[in-house]
């Protein structure tokens, strides 16, 4: 009896995260132009789907005298499943839940020790530029691509923020995962136009294009006042192109697999997030104090 209730709860529970691992999570916009932030598979999820695999095919180990259930077993363990989860599919949900919680909590830790081990790279690079106050006591970090929808929303948010928080300083990270080769040169040409004071101005200018091409890029430069031949000359220059290297390497170790992203000191928010909960965010750092930032 104890060894077939186990059997009938670790086939469940096979069977559920099988059927987990097929459902597509809402995120982000994402390199790839699908929706980021899905269910991903770790290890051990990837034996709980074979082991229901095995299920499936008859060959599921169990503990009895044989080693094996016989194929009427396997059909009768089968149906026990199968109209287990029908009676109670509310399993199903709670088991989504805990698998998203586990997650999410490896995911932050990871990230944490992530930034640990480079603090000054993301909160302090010399080669980003700072929105607000540069002196602030709280960062938020936000990585963006030219070409993603809700970055260009972004843009008043952060103005907001900013705006009505003299003591917040924001870091702009060029990521250029989302659009291909135009988001790729906008990026570069933004590094560059800080050369000339020019960066916010373009920023926003570009970010009110519908899309960004190699084809209205300068003409966006031009309009807001740059010098388009200088500006060209410095986009060659390969401090640009590591600036951007590194600034994918962070946002990777950081698990930030689409645009907008948001780094509010420890805390990793992968999608588009308003003011206010920026506003949110910060207040509560705030009152328990920054772990990292």
């Amino acid at each position: 009896m104890t060894q077939g209730k186990s059997a009938l709860l670790a086939g469940v529970a096979a069977l559920a995260t099988m059927w987990l691992l097929n459902i597509a999570g809402r995120g982000p916009e994402s390199a790839g132009m699908a929706p980021a932030g899905g269910i991903i598979a770790t290890q051990a999820q990837a034996q709980a789907q074979a082991q229901a695999q095995a299920i499936v095919t008859g060959n599921v180990p169990v503990a009895d005298k044989t080693g094996t259930f016989n194929p009427d077993q396997v059909k009768a363990l089968q149906a026990v499943i199968k109209d287990y989860l029908l009676a109670n599919p509310e399993i199903l949900a709670d088991v989504s839940k805990e698998l998203e919680r586990k997650q999410a909590a490896e995911q932050a830790a990871k990230a944490e020790k992530f930034l640990v081990d480079n603090k000054t790279g993301v909160f302090r690079s010399s080669t980003d530029f700072v929105l607000g106050n540069p002196k602030g006591d709280i960062t938020v970090v936000e990585f963006f691509d030219y070409n993603c929808g809700w970055c260009k929303r972004a843009v008043q948010d952060l103005l907001t923020l900013t705006k009505g928080d003299p003591k917040v300083r924001v870091v702009m990270k060029e990521y250029p995962i989302f659009g291909g080769p135009p988001s790729v040169m906008a990026a570069k040409a933004a590094l560059a136009s800080i050369r000339q004071n020019k960066y916010w101005e373009f920023h926003a200018a570009l970010m009110r294009e519908k899309q960004v091409t190699e084809a209205n890029l300068f003409v966006v430069a031009q309009r807001v006042g740059l010098d388009v031949a200088r500006l060209k000359v410095d986009m060659a220059d390969p401090k640009i192109d590591k600036t951007i290297e590194e600034n994918i390497q962070q946002g990777q170790g950081l698990g930030i697999e689409g645009t907008p992203g948001f780094l509010v000191d420890a805390k990793v928010n992968v999608g588009y997030v308003p003011a206010d909960g920026l506003k949110q965010m910060i207040g509560e750092i705030r009152t328990k104090g920054c772990k990292i930032c």
